[in-house]
């Protein structure tokens, strides 16, 4: 039993670290070498990189709000969340491998804009996708982590619920 919760640790703090690792490689590239503002078209008008500091959450949420509540609903509360998840995923004996991947990428996602917040008082975002009327907002990977993180979960759901389906047709 140990050993598998020992397994089960490794493999959550190797995916978290490989996500704050990528996103923070990715947004330090960014800052050298894209101005903010600056557009770089990657694939035509259908990705396009361009820097902006967030000082807000998602699409800017929280950006007005003053400096101490910014600590406290953008750094404190987050980092709570997120420690609560690691104390949930090695604690839980029956978590899925799915949802182990899940709850890693997202913490992982979380931590990495968590870190900018504290370092730099924002979040370097850089990434935008549009295809015809369907378009993001500016993002970066630890966004990417954390919405990875959030289908994987969603995803065991679905296969747990047809799962369920499944048996109870059996039974009938």
């Amino acid at each position: 039993m140990k050993v598998k919760r020992l397994i089960k640790i490794f493999v959550s703090l190797v995916i978290i670290f490989s996500n704050i690792s990528c996103d923070q490689i990715t947004k330090e590239k960014v800052r050298e070498e894209i101005s903010k503002n600056e557009t770089v078209k990657v694939i035509g008008d259908n990705f396009i990189l361009t820097k902006v500091e967030n000082t807000g959450a998602a699409l800017s949420l929280g950006e007005n709000l003053t400096p101490n509540l910014k600590i406290i609903f953008l750094q404190v509360l987050p980092l709570l969340v997120l420690l609560f998840m690691f104390i949930y995923i090695v604690k839980e004996n029956k978590i899925s491998k799915l949802n182990l991947i899940g709850f890693s990428f997202i913490i992982g996602g979380g931590i990495g804009n968590i870190y900018d917040r504290i370092l730099f008082n924002s979040v370097t975002d850089f990434m935008y996708l549009e295809y015809g009327f369907l378009h993001t907002g500016i993002f970066n990977m630890a966004d990417v982590s954390v919405v990875v993180g959030t289908l994987l979960i969603l995803l065991n759901s679905v296969i747990l619920e047809l799962k369920k389906h499944e048996l109870k047709k059996a039974s009938l």
